[in-house]
Protein backbone atom coordinates (compact mmCIF):
# COMPACT_ATOMS: atom_id res chain seq x y z
CA UNK A 1 0.00 0.00 0.00
CA UNK A 2 1.36 3.39 -0.99
CA UNK A 3 2.29 5.79 1.81
CA UNK A 4 0.50 9.18 1.81
CA UNK A 5 2.04 12.02 -0.18
CA UNK A 6 2.79 14.01 2.98
CA UNK A 7 4.92 11.12 4.28
CA UNK A 8 6.82 10.84 0.97
CA UNK A 9 7.45 14.61 1.01
CA UNK A 10 8.66 14.37 4.61
CA UNK A 11 11.13 11.60 3.73
CA UNK A 12 12.51 13.47 0.71
CA UNK A 13 12.98 16.69 2.69
CA UNK A 14 14.75 14.72 5.39
CA UNK A 15 16.88 13.04 2.73
CA UNK A 16 17.94 16.38 1.24
CA UNK A 17 18.81 17.66 4.72
CA UNK A 18 20.91 14.56 5.37
CA UNK A 19 22.66 14.83 1.97
CA UNK A 20 23.55 18.43 2.73
CA UNK A 21 25.02 17.45 6.09
CA UNK A 22 26.91 14.57 4.48
CA UNK A 23 28.33 16.85 1.78
CA UNK A 24 29.66 19.27 4.39
CA UNK A 25 31.12 16.37 6.39
CA UNK A 26 32.93 14.89 3.37
CA UNK A 27 34.41 18.27 2.42
CA UNK A 28 35.70 18.92 5.96
CA UNK A 29 36.65 15.49 7.30
CA UNK A 30 40.19 14.22 7.64
CA UNK A 31 42.00 11.49 9.57
CA UNK A 32 44.69 12.36 12.10
CA UNK A 33 46.96 9.37 11.81
CA UNK A 34 46.68 5.63 11.41
CA UNK A 35 45.10 5.02 14.84
CA UNK A 36 42.15 7.28 14.02
CA UNK A 37 41.67 5.51 10.69
CA UNK A 38 41.71 2.13 12.42
CA UNK A 39 39.24 3.35 15.03
CA UNK A 40 36.93 4.65 12.29
CA UNK A 41 36.94 1.24 10.60
CA UNK A 42 36.31 -0.54 13.90
CA UNK A 43 33.37 1.75 14.67
CA UNK A 44 31.88 1.23 11.18
CA UNK A 45 31.99 -2.54 11.65
CA UNK A 46 30.54 -2.37 15.18
CA UNK A 47 27.75 0.00 14.14
CA UNK A 48 26.91 -2.19 11.15
CA UNK A 49 26.68 -5.31 13.31
CA UNK A 50 24.54 -3.50 15.89
CA UNK A 51 22.12 -2.35 13.17
CA UNK A 52 21.91 -5.82 11.66
CA UNK A 53 20.99 -7.28 15.05
CA UNK A 54 18.71 -4.46 16.22
CA UNK A 55 15.87 -5.34 18.59
CA UNK A 56 12.30 -5.25 17.27
CA UNK A 57 9.87 -3.55 19.68
CA UNK A 58 6.37 -4.86 18.81
CA UNK A 59 4.30 -2.29 20.71
CA UNK A 60 6.03 0.56 18.84
CA UNK A 61 6.51 -1.26 15.53
CA UNK A 62 10.11 -0.12 15.22
CA UNK A 63 13.63 -1.31 15.94
CA UNK A 64 16.04 0.00 18.53
CA UNK A 65 19.76 -0.58 18.19
CA UNK A 66 22.68 -0.46 20.61
CA UNK A 67 24.72 1.27 17.89
CA UNK A 68 23.66 4.56 19.47
CA UNK A 69 26.63 3.99 21.82
CA UNK A 70 28.97 3.52 18.84
CA UNK A 71 27.70 6.62 17.06
CA UNK A 72 27.94 8.79 20.17
CA UNK A 73 31.42 7.48 20.91
CA UNK A 74 32.45 8.30 17.33
CA UNK A 75 30.99 11.76 17.78
CA UNK A 76 32.92 12.34 21.00
CA UNK A 77 36.24 10.87 19.77
CA UNK A 78 36.38 11.49 16.00
CA UNK A 79 34.29 14.65 15.83
CA UNK A 80 31.05 15.44 13.96
CA UNK A 81 32.39 15.21 10.41
CA UNK A 82 33.79 11.69 10.63
CA UNK A 83 30.83 10.63 12.80
CA UNK A 84 28.36 11.72 10.10
CA UNK A 85 30.27 9.77 7.43
CA UNK A 86 30.49 6.74 9.73
CA UNK A 87 26.74 6.74 10.40
CA UNK A 88 25.98 7.12 6.69
CA UNK A 89 28.19 4.16 5.71
CA UNK A 90 27.05 1.81 8.50
CA UNK A 91 23.34 2.62 8.24
CA UNK A 92 23.29 2.46 4.42
CA UNK A 93 25.07 -0.91 4.39
CA UNK A 94 22.77 -2.34 7.06
CA UNK A 95 19.64 -1.08 5.30
CA UNK A 96 20.77 -2.54 1.97
CA UNK A 97 21.54 -5.89 3.59
CA UNK A 98 18.23 -5.96 5.48
CA UNK A 99 15.79 -4.49 2.96
CA UNK A 100 17.24 -4.53 -0.56
CA UNK A 101 15.65 -7.24 -2.66
CA UNK A 102 16.48 -8.84 -5.99
CA UNK A 103 12.83 -8.46 -7.00
CA UNK A 104 12.29 -5.14 -8.88
CA UNK A 105 8.88 -4.50 -7.29
CA UNK A 106 10.13 -5.09 -3.76
CA UNK A 107 13.28 -3.11 -4.49
CA UNK A 108 11.25 -0.03 -5.44
CA UNK A 109 9.13 -0.39 -2.31
CA UNK A 110 12.26 -0.46 -0.13
CA UNK A 111 13.72 2.81 -1.43
CA UNK A 112 11.56 5.04 0.76
CA UNK A 113 12.17 3.27 4.10
CA UNK A 114 15.89 3.03 3.34
CA UNK A 115 16.01 6.74 2.55
CA UNK A 116 14.16 7.56 5.76
CA UNK A 117 16.21 5.36 8.07
CA UNK A 118 19.56 6.49 6.67
CA UNK A 119 18.49 10.12 6.39
CA UNK A 120 17.12 10.44 9.91
CA UNK A 121 20.24 8.88 11.45
CA UNK A 122 22.58 11.18 9.51
CA UNK A 123 20.47 14.21 10.41
CA UNK A 124 20.34 13.13 14.07
CA UNK A 125 24.13 12.82 14.40
CA UNK A 126 24.51 16.13 12.54
CA UNK A 127 22.25 17.87 15.07
CA UNK A 128 24.22 16.47 18.02
CA UNK A 129 27.50 17.39 16.27
CA UNK A 130 26.30 20.93 15.61
CA UNK A 131 25.66 21.31 19.34
CA UNK A 132 29.24 20.26 20.09
CA UNK A 133 30.61 22.76 17.58
CA UNK A 134 28.51 25.56 19.02
CA UNK A 135 29.97 24.83 22.47
CA UNK A 136 33.50 25.04 21.02
CA UNK A 137 34.25 21.34 21.61
CA UNK A 138 34.18 19.41 18.30
CA UNK A 139 35.85 16.53 20.12
CA UNK A 140 35.91 15.61 23.81
CA UNK A 141 38.87 14.38 25.85
CA UNK A 142 36.96 13.97 29.14
CA UNK A 143 39.65 15.58 31.25
CA UNK A 144 37.29 18.15 32.76
CA UNK A 145 33.76 18.06 34.13
CA UNK A 146 32.60 20.36 31.34
CA UNK A 147 33.32 17.65 28.77
CA UNK A 148 30.84 15.36 30.47
CA UNK A 149 28.21 18.10 30.53
CA UNK A 150 28.62 18.64 26.79
CA UNK A 151 28.49 14.88 26.18
CA UNK A 152 25.21 14.62 28.10
CA UNK A 153 23.79 17.55 26.12
CA UNK A 154 24.76 15.90 22.83
CA UNK A 155 23.18 12.66 24.04
CA UNK A 156 19.93 14.44 24.94
CA UNK A 157 19.79 16.14 21.54
CA UNK A 158 20.50 12.83 19.81
CA UNK A 159 17.67 11.01 21.59
CA UNK A 160 15.07 13.77 21.19
CA UNK A 161 15.88 14.46 17.53
CA UNK A 162 16.04 10.77 16.63
CA UNK A 163 12.73 9.93 18.27
CA UNK A 164 11.14 13.10 16.84
CA UNK A 165 12.01 12.02 13.30
CA UNK A 166 10.59 8.54 13.94
CA UNK A 167 7.47 9.93 15.64
CA UNK A 168 6.98 12.32 12.72
CA UNK A 169 6.78 9.52 10.16
CA UNK A 170 4.49 7.51 12.44
CA UNK A 171 2.16 10.50 12.74
CA UNK A 172 2.10 11.05 8.97
CA UNK A 173 1.48 7.38 8.12
CA UNK A 174 -0.71 6.26 11.02
CA UNK A 175 -2.18 9.50 12.40
CA UNK A 176 -0.72 9.06 15.91
CA UNK A 177 -0.54 12.06 18.24
CA UNK A 178 2.97 13.50 17.94
CA UNK A 179 3.77 14.78 21.43
CA UNK A 180 2.06 12.02 23.41
CA UNK A 181 3.74 9.36 21.23
CA UNK A 182 7.12 11.12 21.52
CA UNK A 183 6.90 11.46 25.29
CA UNK A 184 5.86 7.83 25.70
CA UNK A 185 8.79 6.72 23.54
CA UNK A 186 11.29 8.77 25.53
CA UNK A 187 9.95 7.72 28.93
CA UNK A 188 9.62 4.04 27.98
CA UNK A 189 13.22 3.67 26.76
CA UNK A 190 15.01 6.37 28.75
CA UNK A 191 16.89 3.92 30.97
CA UNK A 192 18.08 1.88 27.98
CA UNK A 193 19.22 5.03 26.18
CA UNK A 194 20.98 6.27 29.32
CA UNK A 195 22.90 2.99 29.65
CA UNK A 196 23.96 3.31 26.01
CA UNK A 197 25.14 6.87 26.66
CA UNK A 198 27.25 5.63 29.57
CA UNK A 199 28.64 2.94 27.25
CA UNK A 200 29.61 5.66 24.76
CA UNK A 201 31.38 7.59 27.53
CA UNK A 202 33.21 4.39 28.49
CA UNK A 203 34.37 3.92 24.90
CA UNK A 204 35.63 7.52 24.77
CA UNK A 205 37.48 7.25 28.09
CA UNK A 206 39.15 3.98 27.04
CA UNK A 207 40.21 5.63 23.77
CA UNK A 208 42.22 8.10 25.84
CA UNK A 209 44.38 5.13 26.91
CA UNK A 210 44.76 3.60 23.45
CA UNK A 211 42.71 2.62 20.43
CA UNK A 212 42.94 -1.06 21.40
CA UNK A 213 41.47 -0.42 24.85
CA UNK A 214 38.22 0.47 23.07
CA UNK A 215 37.76 -3.23 22.39
CA UNK A 216 37.46 -3.84 26.14
CA UNK A 217 34.10 -2.05 26.09
CA UNK A 218 32.61 -4.51 23.62
CA UNK A 219 31.75 -7.04 26.30
CA UNK A 220 29.59 -4.73 28.50
CA UNK A 221 28.08 -3.18 25.36
CA UNK A 222 27.10 -6.65 24.14
CA UNK A 223 25.55 -7.38 27.53
CA UNK A 224 23.44 -4.22 27.27
CA UNK A 225 22.19 -5.33 23.86
CA UNK A 226 21.45 -8.88 25.01
CA UNK A 227 19.74 -7.62 28.17
CA UNK A 228 17.44 -5.26 26.29
CA UNK A 229 16.66 -7.89 23.66
CA UNK A 230 15.82 -10.35 26.42
CA UNK A 231 13.58 -7.83 28.17
CA UNK A 232 11.58 -7.11 25.02
CA UNK A 233 11.43 -10.80 24.12
CA UNK A 234 10.15 -11.72 27.59
CA UNK A 235 7.42 -9.06 27.43
CA UNK A 236 6.40 -10.15 23.95
CA UNK A 237 6.32 -13.84 24.81
CA UNK A 238 4.36 -13.18 28.00
CA UNK A 239 1.69 -11.32 26.11
CA UNK A 240 1.58 -13.99 23.40
CA UNK A 241 1.25 -16.71 26.01
CA UNK A 242 -1.74 -15.11 27.71
CA UNK A 243 -3.41 -14.32 24.40
CA UNK A 244 -2.84 -17.94 23.38
CA UNK A 245 -4.52 -19.06 26.60
CA UNK A 246 -7.50 -16.91 25.65
CA UNK A 247 -7.57 -18.52 22.23
CA UNK A 248 -7.34 -21.98 23.76
CA UNK A 249 -10.70 -21.30 25.35
CA UNK A 250 -11.97 -22.06 21.87
CA UNK A 251 -11.62 -25.73 22.74
CA UNK A 252 -14.28 -25.22 25.43
CA UNK A 253 -16.28 -22.25 24.18
CA UNK A 254 -15.81 -21.07 20.59
CA UNK A 255 -17.77 -17.93 21.35
CA UNK A 256 -15.32 -16.73 24.02
CA UNK A 257 -12.19 -17.03 21.87
CA UNK A 258 -13.68 -15.21 18.88
CA UNK A 259 -15.35 -12.77 21.23
CA UNK A 260 -12.10 -11.55 22.82
CA UNK A 261 -10.51 -10.74 19.47
CA UNK A 262 -13.59 -8.93 18.19
CA UNK A 263 -14.01 -6.99 21.44
CA UNK A 264 -10.36 -5.90 21.26
CA UNK A 265 -10.80 -4.70 17.69
CA UNK A 266 -13.93 -2.71 18.47
CA UNK A 267 -12.62 -1.36 21.79
CA UNK A 268 -9.52 0.09 20.13
CA UNK A 269 -11.72 1.82 17.56
CA UNK A 270 -13.80 3.36 20.34
CA UNK A 271 -10.63 4.49 22.14
CA UNK A 272 -9.32 6.14 18.97
CA UNK A 273 -12.71 7.78 18.37
CA UNK A 274 -12.58 9.23 21.91
CA UNK A 275 -9.15 10.74 21.27
CA UNK A 276 -7.15 8.62 23.71
CA UNK A 277 -3.36 8.66 23.41
CA UNK A 278 -1.58 5.93 21.49
CA UNK A 279 -0.42 4.36 24.74
CA UNK A 280 -3.95 4.28 26.12
CA UNK A 281 -5.30 2.79 22.89
CA UNK A 282 -2.69 0.03 23.04
CA UNK A 283 -3.55 -0.66 26.69
CA UNK A 284 -7.22 -0.99 25.75
CA UNK A 285 -6.23 -3.55 23.12
CA UNK A 286 -4.02 -5.46 25.58
CA UNK A 287 -6.73 -5.55 28.26
CA UNK A 288 -9.52 -6.51 25.87
CA UNK A 289 -7.62 -9.52 24.55
CA UNK A 290 -7.32 -11.10 28.01
CA UNK A 291 -10.40 -9.67 29.78
CA UNK A 292 -12.15 -13.06 29.81
CA UNK A 293 -9.12 -15.21 30.58
CA UNK A 294 -10.56 -15.91 34.05
CA UNK A 295 -13.24 -18.05 32.42
CA UNK A 296 -10.71 -20.87 32.44
CA UNK A 297 -11.82 -21.33 36.06
CA UNK A 298 -15.53 -21.56 35.17
CA UNK A 299 -16.82 -25.15 34.85
CA UNK A 300 -18.17 -26.29 31.48
CA UNK A 301 -21.55 -26.98 33.07
CA UNK A 302 -21.90 -23.23 33.71
CA UNK A 303 -19.93 -21.72 30.84
CA UNK A 304 -21.69 -23.80 28.17
CA UNK A 305 -25.13 -23.98 29.80
CA UNK A 306 -27.79 -23.39 27.11
CA UNK A 307 -30.31 -21.86 29.52
CA UNK A 308 -30.43 -19.24 32.30
CA UNK A 309 -27.99 -19.65 35.18
CA UNK A 310 -29.11 -20.24 38.75
CA UNK A 311 -28.12 -17.81 41.53
CA UNK A 312 -25.33 -20.14 42.62
CA UNK A 313 -24.07 -20.47 39.07
CA UNK A 314 -24.13 -16.71 38.61
CA UNK A 315 -21.97 -16.32 41.71
CA UNK A 316 -19.37 -18.57 40.13
CA UNK A 317 -19.60 -16.82 36.75
CA UNK A 318 -19.17 -13.41 38.36
CA UNK A 319 -15.82 -14.42 39.79
CA UNK A 320 -14.16 -14.59 36.39
CA UNK A 321 -13.14 -10.89 36.11
CA UNK A 322 -11.51 -11.10 39.53
CA UNK A 323 -9.69 -14.28 38.49
CA UNK A 324 -8.63 -12.58 35.24
CA UNK A 325 -7.13 -9.69 37.19
CA UNK A 326 -5.42 -12.03 39.64
CA UNK A 327 -3.80 -13.97 36.80
CA UNK A 328 -2.16 -10.90 35.24
CA UNK A 329 -1.56 -8.57 38.19
CA UNK A 330 2.07 -9.57 38.81
CA UNK A 331 3.14 -9.31 35.16
CA UNK A 332 4.78 -6.00 34.18
CA UNK A 333 3.31 -5.88 30.70
CA UNK A 334 -0.21 -5.95 32.19
CA UNK A 335 0.52 -3.57 35.08
CA UNK A 336 -1.49 -0.69 33.59
CA UNK A 337 -4.55 -2.76 32.67
CA UNK A 338 -5.29 -4.88 35.75
CA UNK A 339 -8.06 -2.55 36.98
CA UNK A 340 -9.61 -2.43 33.50
CA UNK A 341 -9.76 -6.22 33.38
CA UNK A 342 -11.23 -6.49 36.89
CA UNK A 343 -13.95 -3.88 36.33
CA UNK A 344 -14.97 -4.61 32.73
CA UNK A 345 -18.35 -5.93 33.95
CA UNK A 346 -19.15 -2.88 36.08
CA UNK A 347 -22.05 -0.75 34.81
CA UNK A 348 -22.50 3.02 34.68
CA UNK A 349 -25.53 2.89 37.02
CA UNK A 350 -23.75 0.67 39.58
CA UNK A 351 -25.60 -2.54 38.71
CA UNK A 352 -22.51 -4.44 37.57
CA UNK A 353 -19.94 -6.66 39.27
CA UNK A 354 -17.63 -7.57 41.02
CA UNK A 355 -17.48 -4.36 43.13
CA UNK A 356 -20.64 -2.46 42.16
CA UNK A 357 -18.73 0.63 40.98
CA UNK A 358 -20.72 3.36 39.26
CA UNK A 359 -20.03 6.26 36.93
CA UNK A 360 -16.49 7.56 36.79
CA UNK A 361 -15.45 5.24 39.63
CA UNK A 362 -15.12 2.68 36.83
CA UNK A 363 -11.77 2.99 34.96
CA UNK A 364 -12.23 4.51 31.51
CA UNK A 365 -10.57 1.54 29.80
CA UNK A 366 -13.04 -0.77 31.54
CA UNK A 367 -15.98 1.35 30.36
CA UNK A 368 -14.69 1.19 26.77
CA UNK A 369 -14.17 -2.57 26.84
CA UNK A 370 -17.62 -3.00 28.44
CA UNK A 371 -19.25 -1.16 25.55
CA UNK A 372 -17.43 -3.30 22.98
CA UNK A 373 -18.23 -6.42 25.02
CA UNK A 374 -21.95 -5.63 25.20
CA UNK A 375 -22.13 -4.86 21.49
CA UNK A 376 -20.46 -8.16 20.66
CA UNK A 377 -22.74 -10.08 23.03
CA UNK A 378 -25.83 -8.59 21.40
CA UNK A 379 -24.67 -9.05 17.81
CA UNK A 380 -23.47 -12.68 18.03
CA UNK A 381 -25.19 -16.00 18.66
CA UNK A 382 -25.17 -17.14 22.29
CA UNK A 383 -25.84 -20.64 23.66
CA UNK A 384 -29.33 -19.52 24.73
CA UNK A 385 -30.40 -17.20 21.85
CA UNK A 386 -29.68 -16.04 18.32
CA UNK A 387 -27.90 -12.78 17.54
CA UNK A 388 -29.93 -9.58 17.30
CA UNK A 389 -29.95 -7.77 13.96
CA UNK A 390 -27.65 -4.73 13.49
CA UNK A 391 -30.65 -2.40 13.75
CA UNK A 392 -31.90 -4.06 16.94
CA UNK A 393 -28.40 -4.00 18.43
CA UNK A 394 -27.99 -0.27 17.81
CA UNK A 395 -31.40 0.51 19.31
CA UNK A 396 -30.60 -1.55 22.40
CA UNK A 397 -27.25 0.20 22.80
CA UNK A 398 -28.99 3.57 22.63
CA UNK A 399 -31.32 2.39 25.38
CA UNK A 400 -28.32 1.44 27.54
CA UNK A 401 -26.76 4.91 27.27
CA UNK A 402 -26.52 6.36 30.78
CA UNK A 403 -27.63 3.06 32.34
CA UNK A 404 -25.28 0.21 31.52
CA UNK A 405 -22.95 2.37 29.42
CA UNK A 406 -21.03 5.60 29.99
CA UNK A 407 -22.89 8.12 27.77
CA UNK A 408 -19.67 9.43 26.16
CA UNK A 409 -18.41 5.91 25.47
CA UNK A 410 -21.81 4.89 24.09
CA UNK A 411 -21.80 7.90 21.76
CA UNK A 412 -18.31 7.02 20.53
CA UNK A 413 -19.40 3.41 19.96
CA UNK A 414 -22.40 4.48 17.94
CA UNK A 415 -20.22 6.78 15.83
CA UNK A 416 -17.82 3.92 15.15
CA UNK A 417 -20.67 1.62 14.16
CA UNK A 418 -21.84 4.20 11.68
CA UNK A 419 -18.36 4.66 10.21
CA UNK A 420 -16.92 1.17 9.73
CA UNK A 421 -17.87 -2.47 9.66
CA UNK A 422 -16.90 -4.59 12.65
CA UNK A 423 -14.42 -7.26 11.67
CA UNK A 424 -12.75 -5.14 8.98
CA UNK A 425 -9.48 -3.54 10.10
CA UNK A 426 -9.16 0.18 9.64
CA UNK A 427 -7.10 1.10 6.61
CA UNK A 428 -3.61 2.30 7.45
CA UNK A 429 -0.96 3.79 5.22
CA UNK A 430 2.32 2.41 6.54
CA UNK A 431 5.98 2.48 5.74
CA UNK A 432 8.13 -0.48 6.71
CA UNK A 433 9.37 -0.28 10.28
CA UNK A 434 11.53 2.79 11.03
CA UNK A 435 14.64 2.44 13.16
CA UNK A 436 14.77 4.24 16.49
CA UNK A 437 18.26 4.88 17.73
CA UNK A 438 21.36 4.72 15.60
Amino acid sequence: MRPPLRAVTYVFLLGFLALGALGVAISQASFNGVEETVLFIIFVILALLAELYATWVPSYKWEISSSIAICLAALFILGPYLAVILVFISSLLSELLLRWSSQPGQRRASILPIAFNVGQLVATVSAAGAFMYLTGHPTLEFRAAGDYVIAIGAFAIYVVVNLSFVTGIVKLTEGKRFFSYLWRSISQFFVQYLVLCVSALLLAVLRAISVWHVLLALFPLSLVHVSFSGYVKLQTETRKTFEQISRLLDERDHYTAVHSEQVAELATKIAVEMGLTQGEVENVDIAARVHDIGKVAVPDSILLKPGPLSDEEWEIMRRHPVISAELIKDLEIYGDVVDAVRHEHERWDGSGYPDGLRGEEIPLMARIIAAADIHNALSTDRPYRKAFSPEQTIEMLRGMRGKDLDPLVADALLRVLGASSIGEPASKEELPAPVAGA
